[in-house]
């Protein structure tokens, strides 16, 4: 149920929320691929409702607080968050000038552009895009991880298949035809879940969450020549250049190990 549910709602949520924004800027198609700033709103508040959703099922069906989904056996360190998020913005951005010097046509930037459309996108990239990152976190790395893992009673089988399962779901969420793009969203999931694992919180996945979607969708917004930019996640679309993106979640996943190790011993 929690494996389904969420990820159902959430897509049904961002259908009805694409057709009232359909109806608000006078749309014959709302659900065209390329965002405005009130449909990139619709999918991000798609994704924190879903989350939350998430969350509130778990918490009903196995009977825990909802506090130890989200960190376990220590609570919330919002100091953590912060730290991890100042990591994980160093490592992307390095990773996004490495994509930019030797694949600059990879990611579909056309040309750098400031508009009206540009600041309001910005604004919302700004506002909401934590909230949509969050919301993903918590509905695969709070909720479905743990959920499949409670499926097999050794730990270490356990782990396993909580982070394949939860792996692959979020993989499958972001609905990419293309190997490199699916190979890619496991990466990420695999990635974070074993930042959660480590870190034993949420903190570090949400901090390098947040930073890569921010970073990420702020340079596609003014890399579009003033215009709305589209996700294109259909057959050919990736290429080899996602490894490079491959190594900042590699990298992000030996910061945090190496951080709690210093952390814990210093324990």
């Amino acid at each position: 149920m929690v494996i389904v549910v969420p990820p159902l709602a959430m897509l049904i949520l961002q259908v009805l929320l694409y057709q009232v924004v359909g109806i608000i800027e006078g749309s014959d198609d709302p659900m065209a691929p390329t965002f405005t700033p009130l449909k990139f709103l619709a999918v991000n508040v798609s994704v924190g409702v879903a989350g939350v959703l998430a969350i509130l099922l778990l918490t009903r069906i196995a009977k825990v607080p909802w506090r130890s989904l989200i960190s376990a056996p220590r609570a919330f360190d919002a100091r953590r968050l912060v730290r991890y998020l100042i990591g994980a913005a160093l490592l992307v951005s390095a990773g996004i000038a490495v994509v930019a010097l030797v694949a600059p046509a990879a990611p579909g930037w056309t040309s750098f552009g400031v508009t009206g459309t540009t600041i309001a996108m910005l604004v919302i990239v700004m506002r909401s895009t934590p909230i949509q990152a969050t919301g993903e976190e918590l509905m695969f790395r709070s909720a479905v991880l743990p959920a499949a893992a409670s499926w097999l009673r050794p730990v270490r089988a356990a782990l396993v298949v909580g982070l394949v399962v939860s792996s692959l779901g979020f993989a499958v969420v972001h609905g990419s035809t293309d190997p490199w793009l699916f190979g890619y969203y496991a990466v990420f999931g695999i990635s974070t879940g074993l930042m959660a694992i480590i870190s034993r919180g949420i903190e570090a996945p949400v901090a390098f969450h947040v930073a890569n979607n921010v970073l990420f969708t702020t340079v596609n917004t003014v890399m579009a020549g003033g215009e709305g930019f589209a996700i294109d996640r259909s057959t050919d679309t990736g290429d080899a250049s996602l490894l490079i993106l491959a190594v900042v979640n590699v990298g992000m996943v030996v910061l945090v190990w190496l951080r709690e190790r210093r952390t814990g011993a210093r324990g």
